[in-house]
């Protein structure tokens, strides 16, 4: 019996705690910015884009994902080259809406920031995009002003697409304004409240394959009474580099697709097909099948068929 009540109080002695130190806890601090490249077959374009968010100020409060859609290069290499990158490996093209979802759900920060392997961001382009995007509750989403390498602006100041304009009707965007509201903005570079995006129960893979899911984020922004600002003091560099998937017949049956599925959702039902009739028949008068076939089949870019 005593040798019982012996090990039991050993058992109720309390257990001395260690405390963690500072240095630990501040490792597991969440990033501030999660930013999403979506590549295929673009290594060389990659490895700039990485370059340049490797030196971004505060650089230890930035994720960097980078998705490989299947490509046949040596972009599946490249966490190798840059071990801070995160990188995901898709066996096939499904489309960028389908990678951009995988890309938002895997990111650790609240706020993602889109970007095209073409565009180089500046030391400052990340950091200041957050300060201001946190400072304004009404702004979902935020962008920098793209120029050239020569110096020329590229971003535009674009209405919403439309069957009469499906580009969205453009006009050159004021330099000297300190911020720019415009009502469609792409995601060749462009700052989201990852709240936001989640609030739509995410991109939506069922009418978009590789296009047009910046036009719905855009039309939810503003029907949300939200806004999109660009901001003119914060530059990056569009480097207009060819698509890598430009010629493709499904790519190209893929665009009109999205821009039907989007124009049925918020223009009625008659708009979007008119405009899928349209693109039918102009594809049969240039004998472009492949094209005709994934037109009248509805076969957007999914990774179900070779590209």
């Amino acid at each position: 019996m005593a040798e019982t009540r012996r090990r039991d109080a050993r058992r109720e002695e309390p257990v001395e705690t260690v405390p963690v130190p500072r240095e630990a806890v501040e490792e597991i601090i969440a990033p501030r910015v999660s930013a999403i490249l979506i590549g295929y077959n673009q290594a060389a374009a990659l490895r700039r884009a990485i370059q340049a968010l490797e030196r971004s100020k505060d650089r230890d409060r930035l994720e960097i994902l980078v998705i490989d859609c299947g490509s046949s290069d040596d972009s599946a290499q490249l966490d190798v080259e840059y071990e801070s990158v995160t990188m995901l490996r898709l066996p096939h093209h499904f489309g960028m809406t389908k990678a951009l979802n995988i890309a938002t759900r895997t990111a650790k920060a609240e706020t993602v920031f889109f970007l095209s392997p073409n565009v180089e961001v500046a030391p400052d382009t990340v950091t200041k995009l957050a300060d201001l995007l946190e400072a304004d509750n009404d702004t979902s989403a935020a962008g920098p002003v793209l120029f050239d390498p020569q110096g020329r602006p590229v971003s535009m100041h674009r209405k919403m697409p439309s069957p009469s304009a499906p580009d969205g009707e453009e006009q050159p965007i004021d330099l000297e304004s300190e911020s720019v509201t415009v009502e469609y903005a792409s995601f060749d570079a462009l700052m989201i409240r990852k709240q936001f995006i989640k609030g739509m129960n995410y991109l939506n893979e069922k009418r978009y394959g590789n296009s047009w899911a910046d036009a719905d984020v855009a039309m939810k922004i503003f029907q949300a009474q939200r806004k999109i600002r660009l901001f003119p003091a914060i530059r990056a560099t569009w480097h207009d580099e060819p698509d890598p998937l430009s010629g493709d017949a499904l790519y190209a049956a893929d665009r009109t697709l999205g821009a039907a599925a989007f124009f049925s959702k918020y223009y009625g039902f008659m708009a979007g097909l008119s405009f899928r009739l349209g693109a039918i028949f102009r594809a049969l008068g240039r004998f472009n099948f492949g094209e005709l076939s994934a037109l009248v089949s509805g076969q957007k870019l999914d990774g179900s068929q070779a590209m």
